[in-house]
């Protein structure tokens, strides 16, 4: 299982990093927008707050083919391992078809239904990330879109990982990795909410309390 941080904050970064197991971060253009770095910097500031091995994925802005791909090219250019992200349109779909040729890894995003997850992987995306709280968000059921999607690249395209995207809440990530999802990416606020529950909180300071009633010291 791949866990990520879908963000540009490499401050937020360096500090998670040291709590949580990553497998790297994602971007997209709003994510990147909303920091204001410039991509050609950020990237490489993300990549050495994540240290080792770990994995960066940024997207494409390019709406034809011709021009996501010279755009993969130019993110391949600042980060030498880097994932692309492609959205799975028509031409999005030719685009994952050339950068497999050339042996550039990518991303189907912006998926919305297994058929168009499946497709996208079918071109050679290695990983497929349909967005869980927008397809709930508009009437339908982003947990079974992952379930589908997950049972169609198993028969079609074993290749390929489900790296589910678009949380809400811990519960919906939760349900994703009860669902067999391989790889997730967690926006910053829910990633924290896992690890800040109350009730932990109110029992470790129980334990300290009573610790130092009985003892008059804190450690051991």
């Amino acid at each position: 299982m791949e866990l990520y941080l879908d963000t540009s904050d490499v401050t937020a970064v360096k500090r998670l990093a040291r709590i949580f197991p990553l497998a790297g971060v994602t971007t997209n253009p709003s994510i990147i927008a909303s920091g204001k770095i410039p991509v050609d910097v950020v990237l490489p500031e993300l990549k050495e707050a994540l240290g080792g091995n770990s994995r960066l994925f940024a997207q494409v802005m390019g709406s034809h083919a011709e021009q996501m791909v010279a755009d993969a090219r130019k993110l391949r250019a600042i980060i030498s391992d880097i994932v692309v992200k492609i959205p799975v349109t028509a031409e999005g779909l030719a685009a994952i078809k050339i950068l497999k040729k050339e042996g550039i890894p990518t991303l189907g995003t912006a998926v919305y239904g297994a058929s168009q997850g499946l497709l996208s992987a079918l071109a050679g995306a290695e990983y497929v990330a349909p967005y869980v709280n927008r397809i709930d968000a508009q009437g339908g059921d982003g947990i079974q879109t992952v379930k589908d999607l997950q049972q169609l690249l198993k028969l079609h395209a074993p290749a390929a990982k489900v790296l589910a995207a678009s949380f809400k809440t811990p519960r919906q990530a939760l349900d994703c990795l009860l669902a067999g999802c391989e790889s997730i990416t967690l926006p910053l606020d829910v990633a924290e909410q896992i690890i800040t529950t109350p009730a932990v909180a109110a029992a470790v300071a129980k334990f300290e309390k009573d610790w130092l009633a009985a003892f008059g010291v804190q450690g051991l």
